[in-house]
């Protein structure tokens, strides 16, 4: 059975900056299906946002027309997940309850981040659900 996740923007903005390292594999075993990443509206538009921003675009050795095919294929390769119900987990990060969200409209297993701390001290507990960075994933 295939590990369902949900993965940061920071993962996919990583696997962007650095050809090697454990973010760009873990979207290479997202592309191979050895993961199934889930999607929602409000992380989709998290991605557009953030890849497209002028110090990312400068760090990123790919071209635009690679960083969008790079961006298609790991959407063609997701769930999409509509959320109807908000949990609020009131993290340190606001801005990161979506993925929480996310991953439980979607039974994920796992949230994929490089910003651990951006989860701790949240309101809700969910024992079900990991957070953990890609290296701890793919060694996994």
């Amino acid at each position: 059975m295939t590990t369902i996740i949900v993965i940061d923007t920071s993962v996919f903005i990583g696997a962007l900056i650095s050809a090697t390292g454990a973010n760009r594999e873990l979207i290479r075993r997202c592309l191979r299906r050895e993961y199934q990443p889930l999607m929602g509206n409000a992380l989709f538009s998290e991605y557009e946002s953030v890849m497209n921003r002028q110090e990312i675009i400068a760090k990123c050795p790919i071209t635009k027309e690679e960083k969008e095919a790079l961006f298609a294929a790991l959407i063609s390769v997701s769930r999409w997940i509509s959320i109807y119900y908000l949990w609020r987990p009131n993290l340190q990060d606001e801005a990161d309850n979506h993925l929480v969200e996310l991953a439980m409209a979607g039974n994920a297993r796992i949230i994929a981040t490089n910003n651990l701390k951006d989860f701790r001290n949240s309101e809700l507990h969910f024992p079900n659900l990991a957070i953990l960075q890609p290296e701890d994933i793919i060694r996994g």
